[in-house]
């Protein structure tokens, strides 16, 4: 099935944006609870339901639902390439000048929305839900979720009870200046803090899954620590990745050096032999790992110079300019 619609800019009031892998038992429900919240509420919206791939009769289930009520658009991907590549095709063809996503799944509450919209109305450009009472299993979800959010909390200075609540609400400017990559989805806040925007949070409700299963594992958490990572480097260190880089090799090759000398005097005026020290070979190691580290932060400068120059993008965003 060919996309239904084209890429728009912002004329909407708002864009509802829903990533769907394998649900077709909830999409039903789904549609009857979220058309009775947007029916209830004076703006002009659509949805935009986006295929991740899905092999159950998914797809059939959007395309009566897109028969019934045109508002409601899909986008059908050839495969599953993942919820943040879903939500960035959702970003991308939304015409909304606000955006919100919401999961397929039935754990989140169409109803919860206007109480984002209403927070939103208060200044701020990003409200995300805060699933207060999650129900969730507390040792394969809740608890690395909440070692999770303190964590990135701290590293990012965006502080959120709940990152990976789905159910968030933002304004079009935010989302027209962030690419999406990864799994990057959950930490749009965060990524987004560069422009200086605002951020609050609202408690949400979250309902227990009842129809098919979950799409994460234990295994989940080694990604998310290397998300970590990755968000902390794209916030701190992507426009001067010198110094994140280059800190590491002087402090590697400072170390070495310092060993080195160490070591070349106890050779000279204790006698001690450098064949039997496996120190100095650790040393020299030390040495050549900081030129290497210094010369990764030298071509990550140059790769983040070319990034900007090919895609045009300025290293800022202007929120309101007065010329007269």
């Amino acid at each position: 099935m060919n996309n239904v619609l084209k890429k728009s800019k912002a004329g909407t009031d708002l864009s509802v944006v829903i990533p769907i892998y394998n649900e077709k038992e909830s999409i039903a429900k789904l549609y009857k609870k979220l058309d009775k919240t947007l029916s209830g509420m004076n703006l002009e919206y659509e949805v935009l339901l986006i295929d991740d791939g899905s092999t159950d009769g998914t797809l059939d289930e959007l395309v009566k639902i897109h028969n019934k009520n045109k508002s409601y658009k899909i986008i059908s991907f050839r495969k599953n390439f993942g919820q943040t590549s879903a939500i960035s095709a959702g970003f991308d063809f939304t015409s909304g000048k606000i955006v919100i996503t919401l999961d397929a799944d039935l754990q989140n509450d169409p109803s919860d929305i206007p109480i984002l919209l209403k927070k939103l109305n208060k200044g701020y450009d990003i409200v995300s839900g805060w699933r207060v009472n999650r129900k969730d299993r507390a040792v394969t979800r809740k608890f690395p979720s909440m070692v999770a959010n303190r964590l990135i909390s701290k590293l990012t200075g965006v502080h959120l009870h709940d990152y990976g609540c789905t159910l968030k609400a933002y304004r079009r400017e935010v989302i027209e200046n962030i690419d999406l990559y990864g799994e990057m989805h959950r930490y749009i806040p965060a990524i987004a803090s560069w422009m200086g925007v605002r951020v609050a949070e609202v408690p949400v409700r979250h309902h227990s899954r009842k129809y098919g299963k979950s799409k994460y594992g234990f295994s989940r958490t080694i990604k998310v620590i290397l998300d970590i990572i990755t968000v902390k480097f794209l916030l701190s260190y992507s426009q001067r990745p010198i110094q994140i880089f280059g800190l590491l090799g002087l402090s590697s090759s400072a170390v070495g050096f310092i060993m080195t000398v160490y070591l070349i005097i106890m050779r000279i005026f204790f006698n001690q032999s450098l064949s039997e020290r496996p120190l100095f070979i650790l040393s020299i190691f030390m040495i050549f790992i900081g030129i290497q580290l210094i010369t990764m932060g030298l071509l990550a400068e140059v790769l983040m110079r070319v990034h900007h120059e090919v895609q045009n993008r300025p290293t800022y965003v202007i929120k309101e300019m007065i010329l007269k």
